[in-house]
């Protein structure tokens, strides 16, 4: 098994391509042992001395370090990627799951049509494109015009991120609904 690694804009995170299917669709983000209790790789790799987060995605898996530098971890790392992936194994047990993250949402039901539309953008245009860096962006909340979005992976904490929310994210969304005013972190 070869796996690929790529650079992301967080240089705290990398991306690592098993060269096959990690979770279809969506993304799932771990930050203690305890949150990876039923997903056995990301547990394997949260006790990875300088491992701060994991998140899987559709292809990949991203791996957010502390200050260790990345030549030491990178091959502790694909050591463990790459047994979990030959053994079989299953990337959840049971009580796991790769439930999209829709918890905690808040908009006014009056709101509804508009926070389909943002769902849509989000999902249509923005994840994709998210996600070809190792990260994930989830709609949370829309609020007097606010759309709260909860960042994962390589966004989370990349330096990157508040202009792509700003200058990327905001200005999309508002061209295609008008009664979006900004974009915050949630």
């Amino acid at each position: 098994m070869f796996i690929q690694t790529e650079a992301t804009p967080n240089p705290a995170t990398l991306k690592f391509l098993p060269g096959q299917k990690v979770l279809g669709q969506g993304a799932m983000e771990f930050r203690s042992r305890e949150a990876a209790a039923n997903a056995p790789l990301a547990q394997a790799l949260l006790e990875i001395d300088g491992v701060e987060a994991v998140m899987y995605g559709g292809d990949f898996v991203s791996v957010t370090k502390n200050e260790t530098d990345w030549a030491h971890l990178t091959p502790a790392i694909l050591g463990t990627i790459m047994e979990h992936f030959a053994s079989g194994a299953p990337l959840f047990t049971e009580g796991g799951s790769a439930a999209a993250d829709h918890g905690g949402e808040f908009y006014d039901p009056a709101d509804a049509e508009t926070v389909a539309t943002i769902k849509e953008l989000i999902e249509t245009r923005v994840r994709p494109a998210v996600a070809g860096d190792g990260g994930d962006i989830v709609f949370r909340g829309f609020r007097d015009g606010v759309v709260y979005l909860g960042m994962k992976g390589a966004c989370s904490g990349c330096p990157s991120s508040t202009a792509t929310l700003r200058n990327g994210i905001e200005n999309l969304l508002r061209h295609f609904v008008p009664q979006v005013k900004s974009v915050e972190p949630a």
